[in-house]
């Protein structure tokens, strides 16, 4: 593994017991420019885990718990009078940091949601007639939980696409449990320092764009992608039926970000197909829309996406 990565798992560690997938997946968002979706049900860490990742990293974090009244302004600020200028002021809101968390995204309605689309994909926010940069680097991490159903809006599509990967995020294993309980009966959790600085970002990120992947892997993405719109074609019929929509153009560029991005968390100067095979789910598996056929007979968009890895040929 890359020395500051392993630099920065064994700090994350003082806090975060388990938990390497969602950890991965911050430092993949993190050094691709990405933004996180994390599914799972309430208190497996997510956001101990931001906390803990802003202050090794000393970037800012802030968090915004999401509800069915929230209003975009109450994210994104606003224009406040100043009577005693006869003027207005800009007030900016909690999007202005580096790492955000968005918990429970799907409580929001859309008005929130299309503020947060904005600042997600254009990276600035536009209050009043003015438009602000957001600072870099920016990551949201949104989270949703999957046992809720009352007060919940569903994600539009178009606003899961901009999200570079969905974790489904489990229990820990008992083991873990086991020693989170203890740690927690004890207060024993050290505290966190920063151990990589804003430099060092950069410097990895000069790194992950250095990692090199065969033209034959560029085309096993693509064709991965294909797979998810015209199944046929690749000759998994038994798809046809299940898949009402396919990956947008989007899945391909994060598909090929995120495998090198895992090339580099193993200090790997290239990406193989295992370096796919380790994010393919994370990236595709908010982007398949399943047809109503599908979803009646509990078919997954995993499922999905494990048929088309069994029948596509590895390079």
């Amino acid at each position: 593994m890359n020395q500051k990565i392993q630099t920065l798992k064994k700090e994350l560690s003082k806090v975060i017991i388990g938990q390497e997938q969602m950890i991965d997946g911050l430092i993949i968002g993190l050094l691709s420019s990405g933004h996180i979706l994390v599914e799972g049900v309430p208190g497996l860490a997510k956001t101990t885990t931001i906390n803990a990742f802003s202050k090794a990293l000393g970037l800012e974090f802030k968090r915004i718990q999401f509800t069915p009244d929230l209003l975009p302004s109450d994210i994104i600020g606003a224009e406040i009078y100043d009577p005693q200028n006869n003027s207005f002021k800009i007030k900016k809101g909690p999007l202005f940091t580096n790492l955000l968390l968005a918990d429970e995204i799907n409580r929001a309605p859309s008005k929130v949601q299309s503020a947060l689309l904005e600042a997600m994909q254009e990276r600035q926010v536009t209050i009043g007639d003015e438009s602000f940069a957001l600072q870099k680097p920016f990551l949201v991490m949104a989270t949703q939980n999957p046992i809720e159903q009352e007060g919940v809006y569903t994600l539009p599509e178009a606003q899961l696409d901009r999200f570079m990967m969905k974790l489904v995020v489990g229990h820990n294993s008992q083991d873990e449990e086991l020693e989170i309980m203890r740690r927690v009966a004890k207060s024993s959790f050290e505290e966190i320092r920063e151990v990589i600085s804003l430099e060092d970002i950069e410097n990895l990120k000069n790194e992950l764009s250095k990692i090199h992947i065969d033209t034959q892997l560029e085309k096993y993405i693509i064709t991965i992608i294909s797979a998810t719109r015209e199944p046929v074609k690749f000759g998994i019929d038994s798809l046809e039926s299940v898949i009402a929509f396919g990956a947008s153009p989007r899945a391909s560029i994060d598909l090929y970000k995120a495998s090198k991005a895992k090339a580099l968390l193993r200090d790997n100067s290239f990406v193989t197909p295992s370096d796919i095979g380790a994010v393919v789910y994370d990236v595709l598996r908010h982007r398949i829309v399943l047809s109503y056929e599908a979803r009646a007979k509990g078919v997954t968009s995993d499922a999905v996406i494990s048929t088309i890895i069994k029948n596509i040929p590895i390079p």
